[in-house]
């Protein structure tokens, strides 16, 4: 009789337990990444009184089966619905991240390691990526440059935080300009080749801090403004000018001021400068008279030279610049820099930036596009930064943080003002061999433990994983499926509660038995 109160109060513990598990589902039921928990029964310990026995073949009786009673049911396990995925809810916010595949965020609080499938995320005061709720950073992989290539990538050595808008990342630095090239038409017959002043062409730059300057150029036929010189010109450096549109090309006066130097002086000082190589004349010659027949309709640069010819060139001279075959000449301004000083004092109040810098680079111009042929009198030869077919060398001025952008692969690209993008770092994520052995910590988070494995650290897409912004996955708990198992166990709860009062009013018939 007793044993039938002891399953009662058993089943009701049971019972019980099964309905914390499924209050605390519909309680997370809007939960970020709440993973749904269930229940297990298991039936306890039998007493048997009566063991089974064989049968016998000598007296020819069956074997006879164990006779046994049960004490009861307990829980058999709380298991996590772990490999089930919450539906994707839009948020718009560019920190909350939702993670596809088997794969957790890792965040750490600063001596131990979590792991959450929960994206909400947000930047700090101090510009670490961490979880909105806690405060616990976001671990990942920060960035490194390739000695070789001088490319930033990801650096896999290192598990950190991810400090995406520090003081650092909020600028871009600035790029000084490597490559630049010309284009248009340079027409012999222009009112500017029949003078002495030349046709003037500018090309814009920047040196490694940023700064703007234009560095100005005269175009003039090689043998006087009168001459025909088929198809040969050279191209004389005339001046640099900063932002400001004012002369680098400074001396000082007999009061001791800074002054824009004089044309003359400003040619005689470039004459000495090494600004194409090996002085301050480059000469181009182009393919327009290849036959005394004519003029040839495309008009090409065949040569650039740095020195003078003595006759008509029909090879076309390339260079390797940068890895790509191009037409052109190095424009070396460490050389030009280094060279502006004089006696009286310095001439370059304007060119700081450049000059005190020791790592400016030369700038390769490339002078494919520009043509000679006719255009009715008209030249319209300039120079732009870049090279022909992209902004590779251009160069930009420092830029501020506009934006960031978090891919599929958990890698975050800074955008800025400047045109430039940057990559800061990639989110982490770990994968288990049993996930399901994960503990539940509190906060969305989990431990790992001796049955879930240690943590695997990987890119997302190891696994074929992804992550997508502005977007949270919510809770798998199934609502329905919930309310059904609420029903059972209310039932069984019941069943359970009679099992226990009817075994009171039989022993209370029993005692009744002696009055």
């Amino acid at each position: 009789m007793m044993r039938s109160l002891f399953s009662g109060v058993a089943g009701l513990r049971t019972h019980q337990t099964r309905m914390d598990v499924i209050g605390n589902n519909i309680a997370n039921v809007n939960t970020v990444a709440y993973k749904s928990s269930s229940v297990t029964f298991q039936d306890l310990l039998y007493q048997t009184t009566q063991n089974a026995s064989g049968a016998n073949a000598a007296t020819g009786r069956a074997g006879i089966n164990a006779k046994q009673i049960g004490l009861g049911v307990s829980t058999g396990a709380i298991s996590t619905n772990i490999s089930t995925s919450g539906s994707a809810q839009n948020t718009g916010s560019p920190f909350d991240i939702r993670i596809s595949g088997d794969a957790f965020f890792v965040v750490s609080d600063g001596s131990n390691q979590f792991y959450t499938r929960a994206g909400a995320f947000n930047v700090d005061a101090n510009g670490t990526l961490a979880m909105a709720t806690n405060g616990y950073p976001v671990m990942g992989y920060g960035t490194t440059t390739n000695a070789t290539t001088g490319e930033i990538v990801i650096n896999t050595a290192t598990l950190t935080q991810l400090d995406i808008m520090s003081d650092e990342n909020l600028i871009s630095d600035p790029i000084q300009t490597t490559n630049a090239y010309t284009l248009g038409i340079l027409d012999k017959n222009s009112d500017a080749l029949s003078t002495t002043a030349g046709q003037m062409m500018s090309i814009p730059f920047y040196d490694n801090l940023g700064y703007s300057y234009t560095a100005q150029f005269r175009i003039e036929k090689v043998n006087g403004p009168t001459s025909a010189d088929n198809g040969q010109y050279k191209m004389t450096m005339t001046d640099i000018v900063n932002s400001e549109g004012k002369s680098i090309l400074q001396t000082t006066n007999t009061a001791g001021e800074l002054e824009e130097m004089s044309a003359a002086d400003k040619d005689t000082l470039l004459a000495g400068a090494n600004v194409f190589g090996t002085g301050n004349v480059a000469y181009l010659t182009f393919d327009t008279f290849l036959t005394p027949a004519g003029e040839s309709a495309t008009g090409k640069i065949t040569s650039v030279s740095t020195t003078q010819p003595t006759a008509h060139q029909t090879a076309q001279v390339k260079t390797q610049v940068n890895g790509e075959d191009m037409v052109g000449i190095a424009l070396n301004l460490d050389k030009l820099a280094g060279d502006l000083v004089t006696a009286t004092g310095p001439m370059y109040a304007g060119f700081r930036g450049m000059i005190e810098s020791n790592n400016n680079r030369a700038i390769a111009i490339n002078f494919e596009e520009m043509q000679n042929i006719d255009n009715k009198g008209s030249s319209t030869v300039n120079g732009k930064r870049g090279r022909i077919t992209s902004d590779a060398g251009a160069g930009c001025a420092a830029g501020e943080m506009s934006s960031i952008s978090i891919g599929q692969d958990g890698k975050i690209t800074a955008a800025y003002t400047n045109g430039q993008t940057k990559l800061l770092g990639q989110i982490a994520s770990a994968t288990f061999a049993n996930a399901s052995g994960l503990e539940k910590a509190g906060d969305n988070l989990y431990a790992s433990t001796l049955n879930s494995g240690e943590a695997v650290i990987n890119d997302i897409t190891a696994n074929g994983g992804s992550m997508s912004t502005g977007e949270l996955e919510m809770s798998n708990v199934d609502l329905s499926a919930e309310f059904t198992d609420m029903i059972t166990t209310q039932r069984g709860f019941q069943a359970n509660s009679r099992i226990i009062t009817v075994s009171d009013s039989m022993l209370e018939e029993l005692v009744n038995l002696k009055r």
